[in-house]
Order: structure tokens, then sequence, then C-alpha cells
């Protein structure tokens, strides 16, 4: 049962009594004055469907709370002890001054109502609908794009921790797991809490640990009685077939079949770095750093600052990836904007897709690989696309060949590389260079072209591409670079709270208020 708002207050109005001790022009203060306009009741009502039982804590209390953890970066223990002791806090969630509030476990249970409804950014979307009642971005028509890792709430684990933890993971939740395990795994004692308890230094050792381990991750499955599984078994059991082979293989004289294996070589694609939050991944910014947990993808209007759109997403994956989100970032705009991102947003289905919609873009074009050092790239040929024809910085013309499943064209040069005399600064192939023609090269070439020739494009990303990375900064600070929950759909609900706080941060400084039933902004702060 949704809990409506009464008024009554255990100990004096924080507000009414102490109105002078909060400050003014704070977050504290508008939520204290406006938390009820801002929150409605009917906004949460899908929440409780249920008329029955107890009633909750009001929502509005809850959401203002939500707000302000989200924007001081406290988790739900702080935040109540927040609400117990500080003047600031009561006012903003309309507390009395003798309140105790309320068992930190709430908070949990208000983030899962949230996270299973039919809009679990609510918060974030009511606060667009305050930025869209004011005005502020009337006119303003640019939107700048970036992406940062956010680390992920739990410690990565090694190739052993996670066979184990799988393991005991099924044992756990598969009915009939237990006497299966005790028969037939015998690498470890998983009831035991601890690690194996092997000589880590003797190489030996750690190779007949690894054999062993893997040999219970695959018969453990293998044995398990025939049986419908619920969402909890079905999950560990798909989770050990994972990690039973993404960070082993066969050793070097062995195909698997005789029980050798050893830690791989190599780092799977789109590997799982902890069998606790199994979405967590390794996300690379560049070629060498890389961190484990996923990517908060931000865009923002770089005069006020305000985010227009936010989400979450897996830190790996072609899905995932910035080009893919711009166009779900900017899904909402009414208009075309101008759009200014790096070069990881400059790809060529991006470009295409942002242009169809009649964006205009301020996007870094991603560069251009050398097949030699100081050599010819593909902007040294002259390629037609609408002929179908490529010439070489030689004068040699060829035609396209048939489109690759890509969408792209091969143009092979090949006959009439050998007697070339630029042949050293063009390939090193011994039959001759060929060219791989982009499937949206004439985009990306002329995007080439415009970051280097164009002073009014130049100028405008070196204006309006640097406040994004303020907005970044604004988003990690205060702790927030590491993620308190797991999973996809929690952390993206943070984000968008978070997101929705410091929007309304800002418009506070932006000086909003209520007036005759309307949001609007001080005419002495515009």
């Amino acid at each position: 049962m949704q809990g409506q708002w009464t008024g009554e207050l255990v100990g004096p109005d924080v507000w009414a009594t102490c109105r002078e001790l909060i400050p003014a022009g704070s977050m504290f203060a508008f939520l204290a004055e406006h938390r009820e306009e801002l929150f409605p009741g009917g906004m949460f009502a899908d929440m409780y469907p249920s008329p029955n039982g107890r009633p909750s804590m009001p929502p509005q209390v809850l959401a203002a709370a939500l707000v302000l953890q989200a924007l001081y970066g406290v988790s739900d223990f702080d935040a109540v002890q927040e609400l117990r002791c500080d003047l600031r806090w009561k006012a903003a969630c309309g507390l009395g001054l003798y309140d105790t509030a309320f068992d930190a476990s709430l908070l949990t249970y208000f983030r899962r109502r949230l996270a299973r409804s039919a809009d679990p950014d609510r918060i974030f979307t009511r606060v667009k609908e305050i930025v869209a009642a004011t005005g502020v971005l009337k006119g303003r028509q640019r939107r700048a794009l970036d992406s940062t890792v956010l680390q992920d709430a739990v410690a990565t684990q090694d190739t052993v921790t996670q066979l184990i933890a799988a393991i005991r993971a099924v044992i756990r939740e598969v009915p009939g797991a237990a006497p299966v395990a005790a028969a037939q795994c015998t690498g470890h004692d998983y009831a035991d809490p601890g690690k194996p308890r092997i000589a880590w230094k003797d190489a030996q050792a750690r190779a007949a640990l690894v054999d062993a381990l893997v040999g219970d991750a695959i018969a453990l499955p293998a044995e398990l009685p025939e049986q419908p599984l619920d969402d909890k078994g079905a999950n560990a059991v798909g989770i050990l077939a994972l990690v039973a082979y993404q960070d082993v293989e066969p050793a070097p004289d062995s195909d698997g079949r005789d029980g050798r294996w050893r830690i791989a070589r190599r780092a799977a694609p789109d590997r799982m770095v902890s069998t606790v939050d199994p979405e967590s991944r390794h996300v690379h910014k560049s070629r060498t750093q890389y961190q484990d947990g996923y990517k908060a993808h931000l865009a923002v209007e770089p005069e006020t600052g305000l985010f227009t759109d936010v989400a979450l997403r897996p830190g790996t994956g072609a899905a995932h990836h910035e080009a893919a989100v711009a166009t779900d970032l900017l899904a909402d705009e009414r208009a075309p904007v101008t759009v200014l991102g790096d070069a990881a947003y400059g790809t060529g289905a991006a470009r295409r897709a942002l242009t169809d919609a009649g964006h205009r873009l301020i996007i870094k074009p991603p560069p251009l690989k050398q097949t030699i050092a100081g050599g010819f790239t593909v902007d040294d040929f002259h390629i037609d696309t609408a002929a179908g024809k490529a010439t070489c910085p030689a004068g040699h013309t060829t035609a396209l060949g048939r489109p690759q499943p890509d969408g792209s064209h091969i143009a092979q040069f090949k006959k009439v590389c050998a007697p070339c005399p630029l042949r050293a600064r063009c390939t090193t192939s011994a039959t001759g260079r060929n060219v791989t023609i982009h499937a949206q090269h004439d985009l990306l070439a002329a995007a080439r072209t415009q970051a280097v020739t164009d002073p009014a494009w130049q100028a405008d990303h070196r204006r309006w591409r640097p406040p994004v990375e303020r907005a970044v900064a604004q988003v990690v600070a205060r702790g927030n670079r590491r993620l308190r929950y797991l999973g996809v759909i929690k952390n993206n609900t943070w984000l968008h709270t978070r997101a929705a706080a410091l929007n309304l941060r800002t418009l506070i400084n932006l000086g909003l208020t209520r007036t005759s039933g309307a949001w609007i902004l001080a005419p002495s702060s515009t």
C-alpha cells in the first residue's frame, strides 16, 4: 500500500523552526519547500498496486532521500544516519526534529520497486519535465556526447576463484547438486570457504589444481538429475559452463579429453570477470589500459551543463559501443541538433544514422591507419563511389569489387604495383596493394577533410566539446567512480538518479522556483 503524506511529524517541523539554519539556495532548502510538487504522490502510484497491507513510507520522502543520496554519494546506512542527525536532510525530506527515519533496507526495497516498474528512470524523467517547463534549453541546439568507465562493486576474480565460486553456486542453487558434488568433485572441498591448500609457488601443484577444478566443472553439470530449474539454478549452471572454458585451454600436448588443462594464454572475448557480478567486463579505454565495470554514456547541453540523457551499458560488445549508443541518447530530441563528440562516435554507421536524422555533426573522424609509416592512406587515393572506381597516387585506375558483407568494397591494384615507382610508400605485399573502401567512405572522407580545412568546424569543436569533460567529472565526483550495485539494471537506475540530482542542482543554481503552479527560473539568475 502506498503511504500518503499526512503532515504529522515526530517533533517540531525542522523547516518551519530552523529555516535560517538551512543554506538558502541549496538542494536541501529547495526540497524542503517544493518536495511535494517535485514528486507528487501520483507519480509513484503504479509501484504500489495493492490497497492492502501496512502503508509504506510516503514515496516523496524516499525519492527525496534517493536524490540526496545520489548527489552526495553516500551509502544507504549513511543516508539514514544523515536523516536522523542532520537538520538539512530532515528538512529536505520533511521529517520532524525527533524523527529517527527508517531502516536502511527501505531504500533498497524502494530502488527495487523502481527497477521493476514500468518507468525505472522516472526521477530523471521528472526532472527532464521541469527542465522543459523552464525553457532553459530553448534555442540551445548543441549536444555533447561522451562516455566514462564506472568501476564495478566487486573484486575481480582469477580463474581458480571463478571456478570454485561457480561450482559452489551450482551446489547451493540446484536441488540435488550437493550429493552429486560430494561424489564427483574432488578438486577442492567446496564447503571450505578458504582457498585450496596447495603450494602456490609450485607450478606442478597449480597445474594439477587447474586440471582438477576444470574436471569438476565439467563433471558436475553432466551428472545433475534431470529436472526443471528455476532462474537462480539455471543461471548458476550457465555461469559454470561459461567459466569452465573461458580462461582455460587444453595442455600443449593434449586435446582436453585426457583431463589436462592450463590457464589460457589469451583473453576470451567478452570475458566475465566475476561470478558475483556476471555482467561486469574488462572495459578498455586504450589497448593497454582497462578497468573492470561498465560504461556510462552521457549527452550534455554544453552551455548549461544539463544532462539531456544518460545510459549505463556493459563495457564490451558492438551494441554497447559509443557509436551505437549515440542514436539512443539523442532519440528524444524533438528537432535536429549539433552533435559534438570524439572519434569514438565518428564511425561510418553512426555518421549515417545521425545525418539521416537531420543532425549536424561536429565529431572527430577516426584516424586512418597507414600500411607503411609515412606512406599513403586511403585519402591519397581518388575514390569515386558513384562510378565504382578508384585511382591510386600513381594515376592507375581500377574498378571497385563486389560489395562485402559489411558493405565495403575492395579495389585491387596488384598488376600495376610491381613496376610502380611509388611502391615503397604504398605496400610491402609481394602481390601488390588492395584498398578497402568503407561502406560510408564518402561521409568519412568528407568528415576528415572538414576537420582539417573548416575553421568554423574547428572553432565549434574547441569551444563546445570540452564542457562535456566537466560533466563527466561531476558524475564521478564524491567517490562515484566506483559503483555500489550489481548488474546493468540497478546501476543504470542509479546513473539516471545521479544525473537527475545533478540536473536539479544546476537548475537550483540557475534560480529554479515554483510560482503560480509553474516552474520558472528567477529572472535575476538568467
